[in-house]
């Protein structure tokens, strides 16, 4: 009898429709533009880089010149430069793929650029939809330029793990950390490893590279530093700069207010408070995961709450403009894991904020692939899931699940943590097993693929390439690919 009542399903929550909200997902629909730089960058490395030199010399001449008009004059999004610039980026990136030499100046010329558009993007109006695309396009598309070309590069040749950005000065107090200097309220986004955190990244309107932010706070005296964020499993924790570290990361980026905001002229020591405040809770008293994703409310955090409440505190608002969740298939999966916020505050929003500069972002080939096939088969899932796949479980699994969140509630009650996450329902545990397991079986065929496509014609499958990959594995018609 016990047994047939905890057999009995949870009431499905359905998610309500997006409605017209005058937003859509973003599309790059370019399959024929990935086709072509393909085909020139097999050329490039068929003819030989001597072949290729005064083309690409041509192409980074082009570069410069349409970055040294920016720094001149404010343009809006609309402005035709940054049309010029993304076929600039894009133009360049078979030939820095093809002949290493070109990388190190490609890298920094879109580093640059990146600079150059935070700082256009100040005057921009950050509700306005275009402002979103246009920062999208070119922060976005550039890195995925940039990596592209660091993935075809021999390994001695790659570009440095950590890019450095803009020094950005803060009176609060530093600390070392893998070789650059953190500040006290510096925030860093991340990206994990586990399929969730490429569901994270990848799982809104404008599908991002990070999944995870966090909040550094330095001790004055000791100049040590803690790590204050939201683990799905534990809730707001405090760690060591080693432990975030040991943590999967398979990218960081170092993000840090500008000094020229007007609270930060009245108060250059806003940041170091506002992580101060943010450590004081997270020692205060145990805060458990938002998986509602309700960055209003204060009493539980997902990860992104950590910061935004903290600096809200101290009068910065930031995620000037959030994302939304608008395909039907992705909030219904959303939903099946606790989620009833679909416009909110997702960790890549960051980048696209006007008041936060870029210090710094470390990532390196090995944990690129991995990146890069996450991403493709998360995206492969997402499609089916607007195609009406859902997330099921086995009805005899529940009783036993069940069973294993009581004992779950009894570990989190003595401040341990459990087998299923505080605030997961047995239901959502159950159809997160599903999306892991999917997600690896996928992954697995994907990267069968790739490595046979990598013998065959001698180079690594681009991003496009591994999308195509995961398509044909969740199809079940994983097959040698020539």
């Amino acid at each position: 009898m016990l047994f047939l009542v905890l057999c009995i399903p949870d009431a499905v929550y359905l998610p309500p429709h997006a409605g017209a909200t005058g937003h859509e997902p973003f599309v790059w629909d370019r399959d024929a533009s990935w086709t072509s730089l393909e085909s020139t960058f097999v050329r490039i490395r068929n003819q030989g880089c001597p072949s290729a030199e005064a083309r690409s010399r041509e192409l980074l001449d082009r570069f410069d010149h349409d970055l040294a008009v920016l720094p001149g004059k404010r343009s809006g999004p609309e402005s035709a430069v940054f049309e010029r610039l993304e076929t600039d980026v894009f133009s360049l990136a078979p030939y820095a793929a093809a002949c290493p030499g070109i990388l190190p100046g490609f890298s920094e010329r879109v580093a640059r650029l990146r600079d150059l558009l935070k700082r256009q993007s100040e005057g921009w109006e950050m509700t306005d939809p275009r402002s979103r695309v246009m920062l999208y396009r070119l922060l976005y598309g550039s890195r995925g330029a940039v990596e592209e070309a660091m993935l075809q590069s021999p390994p001695d040749s790659t570009a440095a793990a950590l890019t450095v950005g803009t020094d950005e000065p803060s009176a609060t107090p530093s600390a070392m950390l893998l070789g650059m200097a953190l500040h006290s309220g510096d925030i860093l986004v991340s990206r994990g490893g586990a399929p969730t955190s490429a569901l994270i990244a990848r799982g809104n309107d404008f599908p991002g590279n990070f999944s995870h932010v966090a909040m550094a706070w330095v001790d004055p005296k000791l100049r040590v530093i803690r790590i204050i964020e939201s683990h799905i499993e534990r809730g707001v924790a405090v760690s060591t700069a080693d432990e975030y570290l040991q943590d999967t990361k398979l990218r960081v980026m170092v993000l840090r207010l500008r000094a020229d905001l007007s609270a930060l002229r009245t108060d250059p020591l806003l940041p170091h408070r506002a992580a101060s405040f943010a450590l004081g809770r997270a020692t205060g008293g145990h805060i458990p995961y938002d998986f509602a994703m309700n960055w209003s409310d204060t009493t539980r955090y997902f990860c992104s709450e950590v910061v935004s409440d903290a600096y809200r505190r101290f009068g910065v608002r930031l995620w000037m403009d959030m994302s939304r969740i608008s395909s039907p298939g992705l909030r219904r999966w959303l939903a099946d894991f606790g989620v009833r916020h679909f416009t909110t505050q997702e960790p890549s929003d960051l980048e696209y904020d006007p008041q936060i500069r870029v210090v710094g972002e470390w990532r390196d080939p090995e944990t690129l692939r991995q990146d890069h096939v996450d991403n493709a088969v998360t995206e492969a899932m997402l499609e089916g899931a607007e195609h009406g796949d859902v997330l099921s479980y086995s009805w005899y699994e529940l009783p036993l699940a069940r069973a294993v969140k009581g004992w779950s509630l009894l570990l989190n009650w003595f401040g341990r943590v459990g087998p299923v996450p505080e605030g997961m329902s047995a239901a959502s545990a159950l159809k997160h097993q599903t999306y892991v397991r999917r997600h690896g079986e996928a992954k697995r065929s994907v990267l069968r693929m790739a490595e046979t496509f990598r013998r065959g014609h001698g180079y690594t499958p681009p991003y496009w390439r591994l999308l195509t990959f995961a398509r044909i594995a969740l199809s079940g018609n994983a097959r040698s690919v020539r």
